[in-house]
């Protein structure tokens, strides 16, 4: 009994930067007083992703993630992180809106700052993995909404 074709696509995928990103994910203590916190689960595969955030003058100022993922999800977490801090609502929800459009409808890389998860180009074919892949950009661009939402209140 042989490996399938789609077996081998599956393999190829996970190239030797995708683990690299997969075993070296930044800040993943979480914080102790986050202005806000949201966790994002994919129901198809199981990845979880809890982020915490503190966003101060409308940056993120601090940031924890809790990565329960596939190795793609754990790369998108692990650019992500690497990249966050500093960042505006406006450009972690273009690079959410970039991410989805580069997976789903073949578009270009996320702008920079995000532009390494360029590394993820090959899961565009692997539908079912996708939602794991956006799951921390989606919790962060959510917590950025809510820490924002609660200073102007």
């Amino acid at each position: 009994m042989g490996i399938a074709m789609s077996d081998l696509d599956l393999i190829s995928l996970y190239s030797g930067r995708i683990l690299e990103l997969s075993a070296n994910i930044p800040l993943t203590e979480r914080l102790e007083s986050p202005q806000a916190t949201v966790k994002k689960r994919s129901p198809l595969c199981g990845s979880t992703v809890t982020v915490d955030l503190v966003s101060r003058g409308g940056r993120i100022s601090e940031y924890g993630q809790d990565v329960k993922a596939c190795a793609l999800g754990q790369a998108a977490a692990s650019v992500v992180g690497s990249n966050i801090i500093g960042r505006t609502r406006t450009e972690v929800e273009a690079a959410r809106d970039q991410l989805r459009k580069m997976l789903k409808s073949n578009g270009p890389v996320p702008d920079s700052p995000f532009e390494g998860l360029e590394v993820l180009l090959p899961a565009r074919d692997f539908k079912n993995r996708h939602a794991s892949i956006l799951l921390t950009l989606d919790a962060a661009a959510d917590a950025m909404a809510i820490a924002e939402d609660a200073a102007c209140a």
